[in-house]
């Protein structure tokens, strides 16, 4: 029995600790990807003009470099990949949480209307003709309005019973009445100039990223993702049932609010900044869960670093591999889609 017992140590330590290399290789891929996409897109830069650039900024060492080379860099490339690993990070760590928190592997992070709240904050902000800011303001705002929303409806219907199943409905019904509302603005907005502007926005992109883009989404990032690591063991112990969380210790209504407003922060941040992107809050976790295993200690970080990979790659396909930029929200859809059935086939070990 002893030597039973101390058999499944060693084979708990070396998943363990495979588990966690996992985690440190993919930091390096990470920097690889971004090295990749800084080079790529329709003004090609080499990596020297590139190491050359920062070496300069460092050093303050006057060197002979293009201006184009810095303009394109600092303008626009290094805010956009920085926006893609903040957006894929977020959505992706929203929707492992989400997941957790509903113990159902088809929920995604619009589960609860922030993605149609937020779309339709937008699309209000576009018909009122407000700028980039306004837009963008508007959107967080009504993603996290949305959320609320279907919280209060559900805990006015349930009053402790059946929690996690009528607040999965109710977040049902709040998006489809935001996204009604978004096609009643989309049927009354003129359409040589705002429809445009709306249909392109709620694909999803992030064309128009930039430096204060990345600013105004770093602090609900930092405080969505943050309470989302602090607390992930506790999801280990929620994804069992409410029953066995209760008695373990976990207060399972302060921990089911805390997911839901920390991965609210997370997807209505993403939304206001570069639109609706679908499918990585729903496949990158069951990516991730197939390599790190169900543990959210290993997971929620590895979903984190999957997301950002993998918006990188997908943006930088949209920008460089066609001669016009195609939306994210259309890419994602492609390759997530398939890739989804392909999980499904591949998956039947289970998502917990």
């Amino acid at each position: 029995m002893k030597r039973f017992s101390m058999s499944n140590t060693v084979v708990f330590l070396q998943k363990n600790r495979a588990e966690y290399y996992l985690t440190a290789i993919l930091v390096p891929v990470l920097v690889l990807v971004c090295l990749c996409s800084l080079t790529m897109g329709r003004y090609a830069i080499s990596l020297s003009d590139i190491f050359s650039v920062f070496y300069t900024k460092i050093f303050a060492v006057d060197l002979a470099i293009p201006a184009n080379v810095e303009t394109v860099l600092f303008k626009v490339r290094i805010p956009r990949i920085i926006a893609a690993v903040l957006v894929g990070a977020s959505l992706s760590v929203s929707g492992a949480s989400y997941q957790g928190l509903f113990r159902n592997p088809m929920v995604s992070p619009d589960i609860l209307g922030a993605s149609a709240g937020a779309g339709f904050g937008a699309a209000l902000g576009i018909l009122l003709s407000f700028g980039t800011v306004g837009i963008q303001l508007y959107s967080f705002l009504f993603g996290l309005g949305a959320v609320a929303l279907a919280v209060v409806i559900s805990s006015a219907i349930t009053r402790g019973n059946n929690v996690t199943l009528v607040l999965v409905l109710t977040g049902m019904v709040v998006s489809t009445l935001f996204s009604s509302f978004v096609s009643l603005i989309k049927y009354v907005a003129d359409p040589y100039s705002k429809l445009p502007a709306i249909t392109f926005w709620l694909m999803g992109s992030l064309s128009t990223a930039s430096m204060k883009d990345v600013k105004m989404m770093l602090f609900p990032f930092l405080l969505g993702v943050v309470p989302l690591m602090l607390l992930r063991w506790k999801l280990n112990v929620l994804s069992f049932g409410e029953e066995e969380a209760k008695t373990m210790g976990v207060e399972t209504a302060k921990l089911r609010m805390a997911v839901i407003i920390c991965s609210t922060l997370l997807t209505a941040g993403s939304v206001s900044v570069c639109g609706i992107i679908g499918w990585i809050g729903l496949v990158i976790p069951h990516f991730a869960r197939m390599l790190a295993g169900p543990n959210y200690k290993i997971l929620l970080p590895v979903s984190l670093l999957f997301g950002s990979i993998f918006l990188i790659i997908v943006d930088t396909v949209a920008r460089s591999a066609f001669p016009l930029e195609i939306p994210l929200g259309i890419l994602t859809s492609l390759v997530g889609a398939p890739f989804f059935i392909y999980l499904l086939f591949k998956g039947k070990r289970g998502w917990l």
